[in-house]
């Protein structure tokens, strides 16, 4: 591996481990802040809580490029109609990568908050806010290079994936 390699590989363990640390102790140091028992509404509202940060990111990731392409005579024209300036691509990649993570984490923090048993609910919350803070990082990482990003696309992305495997897990758990 060269020395990229290396810097990518360091980050994304750094990040996985981070992101499933995370998750763990969210699981077992949350309490029930929902009381004994949670309605269909709470779960979706807990869901919904933790959607709010990849619809932000998204909203930020748009609004850059949008605000960079108004004032930059050469990307006014749009990605479709000119081939666009270097950071006009930069942040493209930035929505693209962003968009990929919320599709993925969106309808996981949905199922999730509504197949969880109510002790792990906090997880989903965790999840949504280790999202928002994975992104950060990516963000503030991307433009210097695959080692400096590696960190946040894993902590965004690792805790979706263990959450979409614990779904699953309690899915079939509660319904075999």
């Amino acid at each position: 591996m060269d020395k990229t390699q290396r810097g990518v590989a360091a980050g994304m363990a750094a990040g996985a481990i981070a992101g499933i640390t995370g998750l763990f102790l969210a699981a077992f140091l949350t309490t029930n802040f929902l009381g004994p028992s949670a309605v269909l509404q709470d779960r979706l509202f807990i869901a919904a809580l933790a959607a709010l940060a990849p619809v932000f990111s998204l909203i930020f990731s748009v609004a850059r490029l949008a605000r960079h392409r108004f004032f930059t005579p050469e990307d006014i024209n749009g990605s479709g109609l000119v081939a666009g300036t270097d950071t006009a691509s930069l942040l493209q990649a930035l929505i693209q990568n962003t968009l990929e993570q919320a599709v993925l984490a969106v309808p996981v923090y949905f199922c999730c908050a509504i197949v969880f048993p109510i002790e792990y609910l906090g997880t989903v919350v965790a999840g949504g806010a280790m999202f928002l803070i994975g992104r950060i990082s990516f963000f503030l990482g991307y433009q210097y290079g695959a080692p400096s990003r590696a960190f946040g696309f894993a902590f965004t992305f690792y805790p979706t994936v263990l959450l979409a495997i614990s779904a699953a897990y309690f899915i079939v758990e509660y319904n075999v």
